[in-house]
């Protein structure tokens, strides 16, 4: 039996994620008090053909009481502890995008008042989920990411991913934009000759042939790929032993055009081959968000 807990900041997209999950036949409940996880699994355990709730879906987020919230991480190990297959998956984004989301859809936050701001509550919200995203299988940045790419991301991230195998998410970003929030490795490939200044190059992208042609010719860019495909290759199974089910290595360069988007892609084509979920996406070119490369 499996049990995905989908939670995040207000604004973040939880709505989105679970909808998606409800579509590919999970069983779905949104807001559900922390106390009542350990009885829903236990009905689910307890029936001889779980059916429709072997594979389940919850929303917990800061409608929940702060006295609850700070119990999650004994749940969720007594939960893990009778042999469920348990899952959380954080979202987020940042505060000006939670602001910007408020203000176009004009809800309440759940913990604004008449003595709180919509800023002073996004705020104090981080530090009441902290319980949850310190436990998070998988921490989805929504910021700048559409309803559809989050979709998208959802049904390939988590879906796609067999049991007990790694889903692996190559990100190329742009160092001058902010480094991705959700990254798990962090890798700066800035020292690489930059086909920026090469006049003729500075329209194309590292996903374009003259871009790779340039690429490919540099010793240090092979040598690069080469040193980064020998540590993750030393390092992705520990991590898989260590029950890690979702890694997200962001790959960065000064504008995330060129030699970032190279060399993600050069990671995704070697480890592809030994994963069955392997994705990538680049940060700075939105309409090229993650393709299907299963």
């Amino acid at each position: 039996m499996k049990l995905i807990v989908v939670s995040g900041r207000s604004g973040s997209g939880k709505s989105t994620a679970l909808h998606v999950l409800e579509d590919l036949g999970y069983y779905c409940i949104d807001n559900l008090p922390i106390g009542l996880l350990s009885p829903l699994t236990q009905q689910a355990t307890d029936q001889a053909k779980p059916g429709r709730l072997s594979k389940m879906a919850v929303s917990i987020d800061a409608r929940n009481l702060s006295s609850e919230l700070s119990n999650f991480e004994d749940i969720h190990e007594r939960l893990k502890g009778t042999g469920l297959t348990v899952e959380v998956i954080f979202l987020d984004a940042d505060e000006q995008s939670l602001l910007q989301r408020f203000h176009a859809t004009r809800r309440k936050h759940p913990l604004s008042d008449e003595k709180t701001s919509l800023r002073e509550a996004i705020h104090n919200e981080k530090k009441l989920l902290e319980p949850l995203s310190k436990l998070a299988d998988l921490y989805i940045d929504t910021t700048g990411t559409s309803i559809y790419e989050l979709r998208d991301m959802v049904k390939q991230r988590v879906v796609g991913r067999k049991d007990q195998e790694l889903a692996l998410l190559f990100q190329s970003f742009g160092f001058k934009h902010g480094v991705p929030l959700d990254s798990d490795y962090v890798f700066d490939v800035r020292c690489l000759p930059n086909p920026y200044w090469d006049h003729s190059l500075r329209t194309y992208t590292g996903l374009d042939q003259p871009v790779i042609d340039f690429l490919e010719q540099e010793p240090a860019s092979r040598k690069m790929v080469d040193d980064l495909i020998g540590f993750l290759e030393s390092w992705l199974p520990a991590f898989a032993d260590s029950n890690r089910s979702y890694m997200t290595i962001s790959i960065g360069c000064t504008g995330g055009q060129h030699r970032s988007v190279f060399v993600s892609e050069q990671l995704r084509e070697h480890f592809q081959k030994r994963y069955s979920n392997v994705q990538v996406r680049h940060s700075e070119l939105p309409h090229l968000q993650l393709p299907e490369h299963n």
